[in-house]
């Protein structure tokens, strides 16, 4: 039997410093007064790159195209749908502070 070849854990360890790093950015522009068009694109912004990071990275996505990318763009189509969803919710309330 022979062992698998150990695979490199750096990239693993830096995808996760960039995600604590958008994290914060994202609690950051929580607070900041960034403007009420400029605050929704940015925490969407955000979140659409750490789900690639997650998607790429994490669910080992990289190299040639097989089933799991189906259910990945999948998953990932959901995300936008669900993100569509909310946008709706928002631009829809009475009381839109942009209105």
């Amino acid at each position: 039997m022979s062992a698998r070849p150990r695979e490199p854990v750096a990239p693993y360890f830096i995808g996760w410093a960039v995600l604590l790093l958008l994290l914060g950015l994202s609690v950051l522009s929580a607070y900041e007064p960034i403007g009420p068009y400029l605050h929704p694109i940015a925490n969407f912004g955000i979140a659409l790159t750490q789900a690639a990071i997650m998607y790429i990275l994490f669910m080992r996505l990289r190299g040639r195209p097989t089933l799991k990318w189906i259910f990945a763009g999948a998953g990932f189509l959901w995300l936008i749908f669900l993100f569509g969803l909310g946008a709706v919710d928002y631009l829809t309330r009475k009381g839109f502070p942009l209105r």
